[in-house]
């Protein structure tokens, strides 16, 4: 059976229609995905994340072995820093993308919660005679995301003479009705916005006071479109233990000066030789269709490539797309043919984010 969010009676009730994914149901849209959309771009936008997990790590090791299994460089963190990171496999395939949040005594990794026993099984495997507890806090909090221009504006008024995070990951602990709410500085969707990590017996009446200040409910629907406009991939659809790390550009998830980590060698033959053989790109369009996920690419008939996921950008009103391209064909502004259905349909490569945060909205 699904797993529900502690906010499913809230959703229902808002006439949420709801879509099953990766074991989570999950509102797919509030009966207006466009204008679901609009409130990111024009305001704020209202995310409900139950299906956000996270791990807490403690003990006197658990610098030295966090350092040894991600792929960034935890050691310049200080207490409310925070970066991504990935967790590779020793051939440098991506078992899972994580955030890592640095709190005084601890580590916390979080990520989509689908992934949290392939990576208690993975991470258990590389942990003998270190001094590290793994701790899992799910129970006791929920993830919401506030995104869109005016989300600082709103946690201003909830969070009266607070300095909220003003860097991306950084994050900081402040009370809400008597209660902690950490709160990180996270951009989902292009345009800015902060993660809220909730106590579950506080959700309800947290997620209400956010809506009565005028943030919108958004559900699946219009943040796919926004994840992709800014060509951000998301494990198990764009990306997966398939692929290298460097194939996906996660630029921010890596260091290649940190030392040794698991997977270390092949990022790092990989980084020397100046390339991968494939990359995740993006792609803009001709004609109305979006593609399909397993679309093949071409050049002068050759497959070079396949789509991930696409969608109809409504900043843009054309569809767009993420897809795997072969390096010689990467370069932006190269054209290539997508097939789907039976149809060509001409492609465009163009860099990410596909829709800057400063274009017009529709």
């Amino acid at each position: 059976m699904a797993k529900r969010s502690t906010l499913s009676d809230l959703h229902e009730r808002r006439g949420a229609t709801f879509i099953e994914r990766d074991g989570w149901l999950l509102p797919d849209h509030f009966g207006d995905p466009a204008s679901e959309y609009n409130s990111v771009r024009e305001s704020a936008g209202l995310f409900d994340l139950a299906n956000r997990a996270m791990l807490q790590f403690t003990g006197e090791d658990r610098l030295s072995y966090l350092q040894g299994m991600l792929s960034n460089d935890l050691r310049p963190l200080k207490m409310f820093d925070g970066q991504q990171a990935t967790i590779l496999t020793q051939q440098g395939k991506v078992v899972a993308d994580v955030r890592v949040l640095c709190s005084l005594n601890s580590f916390y990794l979080d990520f989509w919660e689908p992934l949290k026993e392939k990576i208690l099984t993975h991470l258990n495997r590389y942990l003998v005679a270190d001094d590290v507890e793994i701790h899992d806090p799910n129970e006791q909090w929920k993830m919401l995301s506030l995104q869109g221009p005016r989300a600082q504006v709103m946690l201003d008024q909830v969070f009266a003479n607070v300095e909220l995070p003003a860097h991306a990951n950084h994050h900081g602990m402040v009370q809400f009705d008597g209660a902690p709410v950490c709160v990180v500085r996270a951009d989902r969707t292009g345009h800015d916005g902060f993660d809220l990590i909730v106590q579950t017996s506080q959700l309800l009446t947290f997620a209400q006071r956010l809506t009565e200040l005028g943030a919108v409910w958004v559900g699946a629907q219009a943040q796919n479109i926004l994840r992709l406009e800014a060509g951000m991939p998301r494990y198990g659809v764009d990306f997966s233990e398939d692929n290298l790390l460097l194939e996906v550009a996660l630029d921010d998830a890596v260091s290649f000066t940190k030392g040794c980590y698991l997977g270390q060698e092949v990022v790092e033959r990989i980084r020397s030789r100046g390339h991968v053989n494939k990359k995740l790109c993006g792609l803009l369009f001709d004609g109305d269709t979006p593609a399909s996920p397993g679309d093949r690419i071409s050049a002068s008939g050759k497959e070079v490539g396949q789509i991930t996921s696409s969608v109809t950008s409504l900043a843009l009103e054309r569809p767009i797309a993420l897809g795997y391209v072969n390096k010689d064909c990467w370069t932006p502004g190269t054209k290539l043919a997508v097939s789907h259905g039976g149809n060509e349909f001409v492609a465009t490569i163009t860099s990410r984010p596909i829709v800057p945060a400063t274009h017009p909205g529709p």
